[in-house]
């Protein structure tokens, strides 16, 4: 053989194996995310009512994050933000339905994602990642742009419709766009078998698997013979408070599965795993189950209470386990932290920030703030380090907390603070994009005089 084309062969040969090491060192990527459970609904983040050991492993494994927060306060925004790393006052969804203008929308005052709207998963797709999802869609239903296999999914499983969503003994499900008879299983049933399914038969490439699990959200239904129940069913509490309960237990229990399988097929260490909630609890599971800790509000609502989220993040190897951290951040910063573990171009103009330094247990820069927004009620929030600003309207003043000494806001400081109370007001101006959709009035409705 010539030296040329020898030299020539043996490049090629060594650019291939290069590739190859890239490609195994790039990790798979597991996100979790059950609905509606609050930030005090997981052991480690202080329930002493709700068992959730898997949680509670995965903090011990890994890291635990005091200071993390939901994309928004219902579950579609909170989706969009997440796919799509835009906050609320850029983000296509900003509320479950369309609050003005319902006529224009997509489907009975839905507005769901259009190809234009880039995501993180198909971003991963292109960098190599075989995608699934499992779970609650909710950004585009059957036939519209949204829908998951064209935004980025090889694969997805379960509800496309949110609504469709609160039955989990519903007779069919979406399977890859296709409808799929259920015979009226309980679908969590049905979503774990999936989940272990696609692990393993992805576990030797580069894997991105999202699973917005619907548990613990309404219908409360859980069948009477799961183990899950069976640690419940003899609180004194109202019906519907056990089987919440039982339902994030449920969901930890999958988790669970997960993990253990990761370990079987020696994929663990090459697996990072994420596992949080979309937003805040139901007023039902505050007094009794202490859902919400120490913080005001509940779903629905811009304070702590409905945006703060407990999570857990595991890495062996690569997170430090049994840490616990304050860093701020949050679901807009999903995208841009998956496209840097994946090893590909970070998308210009996304709200978030890679927070892989924070996750390996380095020191960076943080948000100079973070901004959400929620239709009803014309609601406005910014976390600025350790100050929180809210507002109903957006010429109302702002309520100014100290989240350091007042995580449960309940002393407003804009009066002792008026330049940083001004300072949040032109950060809430600057960071609202107008959308028909989602107009945010002026201020709370005035109340009528009799």
């Amino acid at each position: 053989m010539p030296a040329r084309i020898a030299f020539a062969f043996a490049f090629v040969c060594v650019f291939a194996s290069l590739a190859t090491a890239a490609d195994v060192k790039k990790p798979n990527i597991i996100y979790i995310m059950i609905d509606d459970a609050g930030y005090a609904d997981f052991g480690a983040m202080g329930s002493t009512q709700v068992q959730t050991p898997a949680f509670d492993q995965m903090c011990r494994e890994g890291t635990r994050y005091t200071d993390h927060y939901s994309g928004s306060a219902v579950c579609a925004p909170t989706r969009c933000v997440l796919m799509t790393g835009l906050h609320t006052g850029h983000c296509r969804r900003r509320d479950n339905q369309a609050k003005a203008n319902r006529n224009k929308t997509d489907q009975n005052g839905l507005v769901f994602l259009k190809d234009e709207d880039l995501t993180v998963a198909e971003v991963l797709q292109k960098a190599g990642y075989v995608t699934g999802g499992i779970g609650k869609w909710g950004l585009g239903n059957p036939g519209f742009e949204g829908s998951p296999e064209k935004q980025g999914f090889d694969h997805f499983l379960g509800y496309l419709d949110q609504v469709h969503a609160h039955d989990h003994y519903t007779d069919w499900l979406w399977n890859d766009g296709e409808r799929m008879e259920t015979g009226k299983r309980y679908a969590h049933y049905i979503f774990e078998e999936d989940t272990l399914r696609f692990i393993n038969e992805n576990h030797d490439k580069p894997f991105f698997l999202y699973l917005p699990y619907t548990l613990p959200h309404g219908k409360y239904e859980i069948p009477a013979d799961d183990p899950a129940y069976a640690l419940y069913k003899d609180k004194p509490w109202p019906q519907q408070v056990k089987n919440y309960a039982a339902m994030i237990t449920r969901a930890d229990m999958t988790v669970a599965k997960i993990m253990d399988l990761l370990k079987e097929l020696k994929i663990d260490d090459n697996t990072i795993v994420f596992y949080t909630s979309d937003n805040g609890p139901n007023a039902p599971f505050v007094k009794l189950l202490d859902s919400n800790g120490p913080f005001q509000g509940i779903k629905r609502d811009l304070h702590e209470g409905g945006i703060r989220a407990g999570m857990a993040v595991r890495w062996p190897g690569h997170t430090p386990a049994g840490e616990v951290s304050d860093f701020v951040w949050g679901m807009r910063d999903v995208f841009p932290t998956l496209c840097e573990l994946a090893g590909t171009e970070t998308p210009a103009n996304l709200d978030g920030i890679s927070v892989v330094p924070t996750l390996l247990g380095k020191q960076q820069k943080g948000h100079d703030a973070m901004y959400w927004e929620f239709p009803p009620g014309s609601q406005q929030a910014v976390r600025m380090r350790k100050w929180k600003g809210y507002r109903r309207g957006t010429k109302s003043p702002v309520q100014l907390f100290d989240l350091d000494t007042d995580p449960g806001e309940t002393t407003n400081l804009a009066t002792k603070y008026p330049q940083i109370a001004d300072q949040i007001a032109a950060i809430m101006t600057q960071s609202h994009t107008p959308n028909e959709f989602w107009p945010l009035d002026d201020g709370p409705p005035k109340k009528k005089k009799k």
